[in-house]
């Protein structure tokens, strides 16, 4: 049997959420094989067992445990935000050979900045909403600059975080400065964007021994002024799976999907967010480890698919070659 390291918590803020991801992978995992969750934090690597923290050994990708050593056949990565989702992780297991099911590092890098992986998108041909790129918070345009070019409301956005802080919806052109220097606070860049208004569904993609797969679609429909954490993680949103469009629609935009996961050279399950603006669909976001909490979306999906998550992972993995 082949141990399985599914790593998660993390260096963002979205640890917490990550953990819960990866408990729900290993509580649904497929019976060939044994999970480990390990969990990188500030202090180091540990690896729980029985709700107890034993030391993990990241340069071997092994730890003792009753005497005996382990070692990690291949991982999952499953860390939101830092240093998971930004490809980091990925750069490190390629250096020290140890297989992954992810995205690669270029392409996690890529889809975790906003504004590079939407402009990357634009670049071939597929829809996004207009943007103003900042990288300096004491160089800020003039409020008034971008009211005029984007118009309001304007969503103002992180650029190179992969949680749903510091993200804002901007009414007022004089709360406009103060929006962006709390994206700021979160990353290093920042993107102002103009305001899609429509119907906002997204899309789970994998790779299964019988090819590209595209899940049901879900459409958000926030309590909240938007989707943001609360509305994500504390249940501040009706979440209806399949979604509410029209068979036509619902193909276009898993086609679409699935055209984003090829080009991007994407691995295991990744979500591509939309906004519908006049049936025609927008690029939010490719989300290259959604959330797979009891409470996310994307095991919503699978279930309105018919399968068990156990199932889905036994797919997914069969379609990775592992």
């Amino acid at each position: 049997m082949r141990n399985v390291a599914v790593i998660g918590g993390g260096l963002s803020s979205e640890f917490e959420i990550s953990v819960k991801s990866c408990e729900n992978i290993i509580s649904n995992f497929p019976e060939s094989l044994k999970p480990y969750l390990v969990l990188l934090k500030k202090d180091g690597w540990f690896v729980e067992i029985n709700g107890n923290l034993i030391e993990f050994d990241e340069r071997k990708m092994s730890f003792s445990f009753n005497g005996e050593t382990i070692k990690i056949d291949f991982s999952i990565i499953y860390i939101h935000g830092n240093p998971g989702e930004n490809g980091k992780l990925q750069a490190y297991f390629d250096m020290i050979g140890m297989p992954y099911v992810n995205s690669g590092a270029l392409a996690s890098e890529l889809s975790f900045d906003k504004w590079f992986c939407n402009q990357f998108l634009k670049g071939f041909g597929f829809k996004v909403a207009r943007s103003i790129y900042m990288t300096d918070k004491d160089d800020i345009p003039f409020s008034k600059a971008i009211v005029e070019q984007l118009g309001l409301p304007i969503f103002v956005k992180p650029c190179d975080s992969g949680s749903s802080f510091g993200i804002s919806k901007v009414k007022n052109e004089d709360d406009l400065k103060l929006s962006i220097l709390e994206a700021f606070a979160e990353g290093r860049t920042v993107v102002a964007e103009e305001f899609l208004d429509g119907k906002e569904v997204t899309c789970g993609v994998y790779r299964s021994s019988k090819g590209l797969q595209a899940l049901p679609l879900t459409e958000i429909v926030s309590e909240n002024d938007f989707f943001d954490f609360e509305a994500k993680y504390k249940g501040l949103s009706d979440e209806i799976t399949p979604a509410r469009i029209d068979d036509a629609l619902t193909k276009k935009i898993q086609e679409i999907s699935k055209h984003v996961y090829l080009l991007m050279q994407l691995k295991s399950i990744a979500r591509i967010d939309f906004m519908i603006v006049d049936n025609e669909p927008y690029i939010i976001e490719v989300n290259t480890t959604p959330g797979f909490s009891k409470e996310s979306i994307v095991p919503k999906m699978i279930a309105a698919n018919g399968l068990t998550i156990a199932e889905f992972w036994e797919e997914l993995l069969s379609g990775e070659g592992v």
